[in-house]
């Protein structure tokens, strides 16, 4: 019988009852059906597990199906890197429901694949399913000590490795313009980011562009690393990246305690802001940022600010000089009143002082000038006078050697007329004798040069043998004006070839 050999529940020592209490027997031996054996072990399990228990262990998957809402999570156990027990459990709509509902209110984040939990379960076991753990409850605060944990330990190995302060370390350019901004397209966070900065009362002026990445859940870590490394490759575009995300709550914010997303940011050679928008405990990458601010619109403030603190002194400056230049001129001008009022006074008791003594001096310049012009007009006259006698005299005397030096110049003319008369006539002589010998002369290389000249004419020339080649009625000169197959015209003493060139051939040698 199935009771004798697995009919007895360990605890209760009680038969089991079966559809087939007896095994069939098949050459020799008891044979029991899968069905039998299944409920023995499920009879067993329920006698022995009635009541329910804590474990704890690693939800290595949760395995949530939207269409049904219920949950199968992977259940593992893990020692040195390696899993040394597992089991498949379910976790019903209802039950999950409620679990994740505490989750988002005391962790701030939704149940989800890779933490590790501490549960009440029963086991379960079907027949037709097999063995499995039915989690009726979590307890979050199990988990959330966990997270701590995690977070704490990232936040100590950043600090061992030297790196936890090194993006705070970056200096922020004065007008930090240029944003490289990572979050989502779609996100409240991004939108009011936007809103402030764009349309700031003060009209100051900023250059953003979009980085879209996953902000929350397992794939954001994945997600915002990947998209640094895209601005490191272009990092010289921009003067801050702002890691912003909105809108979601404080849902979903442990990855980033994450340590590979932290150490992204720790390393980054541009200053990095949050904007993560929570209201809950800092988490890692926050801490270790060049700045957070709690939600994007303050973040959004935070760069407006660092353009205040570079307009509000340049302003205050500008009204400080508009303000001492005023002064400077209202003093100088009244200065300059004050001067031209007195010079205005002095330059009137100079001009009344000085326009007696001009009138005292035009007077007496006047009657200087009346005795100096008598006195001119006497002496021109007695000058003149004198003038005219001496101007008689010489005239007279200048008559006289005029009319004595003319009788010696004719004297002197007529003697050398006869000279120059007789030296013409020699030349006249000698003049007729040397022009025969050289007409003649003249006239025998006139008759040299007419023998050379019909000697050299063409027609002459062509009686000699030679010719004369004509193209498009031009003479040929050189053989480059020559090429195959043009017409020539060539002309000898008798008349005309005309021919067609086949080739031409240059000489060589000169």
């Amino acid at each position: 019988m199935l009771a004798v050999v697995l009919g007895y529940s360990a605890t209760s020592n009680k038969q089991i009852k079966t559809e087939q209490t007896m095994p069939e027997t098949v050459n020799d031996k008891r044979v029991f059906s899968l069905l039998e054996v299944t409920k023995s072990i499920q009879k067993t399990l329920d006698d022995r597990y009635k009541s329910s228990f804590w474990v704890k262990a690693e939800m290595n998957k949760l395995n949530f199906y939207k269409h049904s809402g219920h949950c199968y999570p992977e259940l593992i156990e893990k020692k040195d890197g390696k899993v040394i027990a597992q089991i498949k459990s379910y976790l019903w709509k209802s039950d999950f429901n409620r679990v994740n509902n505490n989750f988002q209110q005391i962790l701030k984040e939704p149940l989800k694949d890779g933490i590790k939990i501490l549960f009440q379960a029963k086991i379960s076991f079907d027949p037709s399913h097999g063995m499995a753990l039915w989690i009726m409850d979590i307890d979050p605060s199990y988990t959330l000590g966990d997270l701590e944990r995690e977070k704490q330990e990232t936040i100590q190995q950043l600090i061992d490795e030297g790196i936890y302060n090194k993006n705070k370390t970056l200096r922020l350019p004065l007008l930090p313009q240029r944003i490289a901004i990572i979050s989502v397209e779609t996100s409240k966070g991004y939108a009011d980011f936007l809103k402030v900065i764009e349309t700031n009362s003060w009209n100051y002026k900023f250059f953003h562009l979009l980085f879209p990445s996953i902000l929350q859940g397992d794939k954001a870590v994945q997600g915002i690393t990947g998209q640094l490394k895209r601005i490191r490759k272009v990092k010289n575009h921009f003067d801050v990246v702002a890691i912003i995300r909105g809108g979601g709550g404080d849902v979903g914010l442990s990855c980033y305690n994450n340590y590979h997303l932290a150490k992204e940011i720790a390393l980054f050679p541009v200053p990095v802001i949050t904007g993560i928008g929570h209201a809950t405990n800092e988490t890692v990458s926050e801490m270790i940022s060049f700045s957070n601010a709690i939600t994007p619109t303050k973040l959004a403030e935070y760069l407006l600010q660092k353009f205040h603190n570079f307009s509000v002194p340049v302003q205050e400056a500008e009204k400080k000089v508009i303000d001492k230049s005023r002064r400077l001129l209202s003093e100088e001008n009244t200065k300059f009143q004050s001067e031209v009022k007195l010079f205005r006074s002095v330059t009137e008791n100079i001009l009344i002082t000085n326009r007696n003594e001009v009138k005292s001096v035009i007077s007496s310049l006047l009657q200087y000038a009346q005795f100096i012009f008598k006195n001119q007009n006497d002496y021109l006259r007695t000058a003149k006078s004198d003038i005219v006698k001496e101007t008689n005299s010489l005239f007279i005397n200048a008559k006289q050697e005029i009319k004595n030096f003319s009788i010696t110049i004719l004297k002197d003319t007529h003697s050398k007329l006869n000279h120059y008369q007789l030296i013409v006539s020699q030349l006249i002589d000698k003049l007729y004798s040397q022009s025969g010998l050289k007409f003649k002369s003249i006239l025998l290389e006139l008759n040299n040069i007419e023998k050379n000249i019909a000697n050299m004419s063409p027609t002459n020339v062509l009686k000699r043998g030679y010719s004369i080649t004509l193209l498009d009625g031009k003479a040929v000169k050189t053989i480059e004006q020559i090429k195959s197959g043009d017409l020539i015209n060539t002309t000898v003493f008798e008349g005309n070839i005309i021919s067609i060139v086949n080739s031409t051939n240059k000489k060589t040698d000169q």
